[in-house]
Order: C-alpha cells, then sequence, then structure tokens
C-alpha cells in the first residue's frame, strides 16, 4: 500500500459494520481493506450480550477495555475487564461477552477470514 490515507471517527464510521472499521469485508478499493488483521472500535451498552458462544474459532483475538466494564467467558474462565486498559488475548478458542456497564473497547482479530463477517455471516455457534 503506496499513499493511502483515511481520516475517520470510528463512533460515526463504525455501525454500519457492528464497530468493525479494518478488515477483508471492506471494499477492495478502500484502505480500511485489509486480510491480514481486522479492527473494532466496540460501543456495547450495559447487558448487551452474545447469547450464542462462538464456536469453530481459529482466529486470534485482543479485547482491549476503553471504559466500562465487560465480561468475557471462555470455556475454561471468565475474564472480567474492568479497569481502563484491561485485555484479554486469545486464540482459537470459543468464546462470548457481556457488557456489565456501557462499555468502549477495541478489539483485534487476526487474519481477517472471508466467511466472518461484520454485517453478514458471522462464525457459527455452539
Amino acid at each position: 500500500m503506496t499513499g493511502e490515507v483515511h481520516v475517520g471517527n470510528a463512533e460515526v464510521d463504525g455501525p454500519s459494520r457492528r464497530g468493525w472499521l479494518v478488515g477483508h469485508f471492506m471494499e477492495p478499493d478502500d484502505p480500511r481493506h485489509e486480510t491480514g488483521v481486522e479492527v473494532k472500535w466496540g460501543a456495547h451498552p450495559a447487558g448487551e450480550e452474545r447469547p450464542e458462544w462462538v464456536a469453530a474459532e481459529s482466529r486470534s483475538a485482543l479485547i482491549l477495555l476503553v471504559e466500562g466494564r465487560f465480561t468475557v467467558e471462555l470455556p475454561s474462565r471468565r475474564v472480567r475487564l474492568e479497569r481502563r486498559g484491561d485485555y484479554v488475548l486469545f486464540r482459537g478458542v470459543p468464546h462470548t461477552w457481556r457488557a456489565e456497564e456501557d462499555s468502549v473497547l477495541v478489539v483485534v482479530r487476526w487474519p481477517s477470514l472471508e466467511g466472518y463477517g461484520a454485517g453478514g455471516p458471522e462464525l457459527p455457534v455452539a
């Protein structure tokens, strides 16, 4: 990539793709189109949750708390992100989550794979 620049605001750009700002799901001529990584600005109101488990996960993910309180459920443990900067990183692990308070997160997943969408089909669920 040479000389490409995109300037935006995550709270404006994100909602149409569930907060995802970078990934394979962006148009190929968009500087945010990327197959190596996905980046999300996650703004989740208190009580929002992913009721079903993400299954058959092969990617890595980093979930970093900006503000709020957010719980990530993994098969072997529950991780509560409570302090600004708390994070959890996992690879190929099923998961689900719940916003305990209004929460803002930065989520990074890699790689960005076809079939894993930002507004369309998502991972299979258990």
